[in-house]
Order: structure tokens, then sequence, then C-alpha cells
């Protein structure tokens, strides 16, 4: 959970925002379509306030599907980030607002879903869904939903994710016995949730890239996040020698009326 100020979070992220926006993954079409389903709103046409966009992934996968979406980040340059692909030939238009999570500059009742990328555990989980709560419709809807290496299916990837909690001190993942989902439904009266797992081929420098946007990467010395990127790159290609991985993943979904 968040232990400091958002601003400083903000600025946590922005150190990263390059990496981030190269490299993180983005979520497959069964999350949208399972969105729908479970919130019962359709995403075309809908209002999306979507907390902590840092650089759209969901923001963008959203208004492609039709929604107005906005975008609510505490980072400057992930939000710059999010605007700049609204220019991009593919890109799409959004609302973007540099604020904190925990206190939305919205009115009440202006969406039909709330939606949380990657993003719930920084929060406050109480003041964060009395915000939402607050800004959504009668019959609007609160997302939770988690990118996640599913480290149980590939020998590979657990040695990786035990790798980074031996050598970086703020690690948190599944090589760590205390790591779980973020209980955000915890915070629901009504809750759905559902596991989506999909495959990402990737790259080993990208997903090395991946590694770097990651908090706890953020938190190390400059030299001290390069060492460790360089012994996972190291392991990573004597494994794996024609540099492409395939990597199990699932998605965490939690959906709350």
């Amino acid at each position: 959970m968040n232990t400091g100020p958002i601003k400083d979070l903000g600025r946590t992220f922005d150190l990263v925002a390059d990496a981030y926006d190269a490299a993180r993954p983005g979520y497959p079409d069964e999350v949208y379509r399972a969105l729908s389903e479970l919130s019962g709103v359709e995403l075309d046409g809908a209002t999306t306030v979507d907390v902590g966009a840092g650089t759209g992934i969901m923001t963008h996968a959203l208004r492609a599907r039709g929604s107005h979406v906005i975008a609510v980040d505490p980072g400057e340059a992930m939000l710059a980030r999010l605007v700049s692909k609204a220019g991009r030939p593919n890109g799409t238009r959004v609302s973007a607002l540099l604020a904190d999570g925990n206190a939305l500059p919205l009115a009440d009742e202006v969406a039909d879903l709330v939606t949380y990328a990657q993003s719930w555990h920084w929060l406050d989980p109480v003041a964060s869904i009395a915000e939402a709560r607050r800004v959504l419709r009668p019959k609007g809807a609160i997302v939770g939903c988690w990118n996640l290496n599913h480290a149980a299916q590939a020998e590979w990837l657990a040695a990786y994710e035990a790798r980074l909690a031996a050598e970086v001190p703020a690690y948190w993942g599944p090589a760590v016995e205390q790591w779980s989902v973020p209980p955000i439904a915890a915070a629901f009266e009504v809750i759905e949730e559902r596991w989506i797992p999909w495959t990402r081929l990737i790259g080993i420098d990208d997903f090395l890239l991946d590694l770097r946007s990651h908090s706890y990467m953020a938190a190390l010395s400059a030299q001290r996040a390069d060492e460790v990127v360089e012994r996972q790159r190291a392991a990573l290609r004597e494994e794996f020698p024609e540099g492409v991985l395939s990597v199990p993943m699932r998605v965490y979904l939690a959906v709350g009326r």
C-alpha cells in the first residue's frame, strides 16, 4: 500500500516514465469484455475516470472502445506521455488531470466507471473508494485490475522473480511469501472477481526495460539498477539464446457495483 505522499509517488514514476511508456504490457481483449460483462456498463459511450492512468495503457484502450475517458495521475511526466499519444496517427483524444486519486477534482455523479489499472494499491483504501463512489452515477461500477507475471507457470520466471527478491530491497512480487493481489475486493459491498490468463511474447531487452519501470527499481541508484538488469540479462540470455521470451501472465480483475 502507499506509504508516502501521492506527490512523491508521482515523482517516483516520473523517473521511469520512458521505460513505463515503452515496455509495460497492455491488457488482452478479454479484460475489456469481462469488465463490461461484470459491471453491466457498455464501454461505448460510457464516461470513465481512469485513476492512476500513468502513460495511458488503459486510458487509450477504453477510448478506442468508445468511452470518454478522464485520466487522473499525480505524475507530470507520465501524463505528458499519455497526452502525447493523442497526437500520434493511431492515438485517441482524452482528458487528463494532474491530481490525486484520494481527492478527485470532479463533480458528483459524473462517471459510469472508475478504473484503477495497476494503481489502486498506491492509494488510501478508504478515501479512494469513497471518492470513486462520490463521482459514480447510481448504476456505475468500480474496477481494479492488475497485470501479473504468473511465475508458478514457468520455472525460469520463478527463478527471475527469486533473483529480484534477493537483490532488490523494495521488491514486492510472487517471490515474497506474503505477496498477494491488492485487497480491493474488501472495499466493496458486492464484488465480482476474475482471473484472465494470457501469454506475452517479448524480447529480453524489452522485458528488462519493463523491469526498470517498477517502483522498486526506481528506488535503486542508477548504478545499482544497471547491475541488477545486467545480471538478469545474462541469466535470461543463457537460458534463451534466441532472445525471445514467452511470459505466462494473468490479469486479476475485480468489479464492484
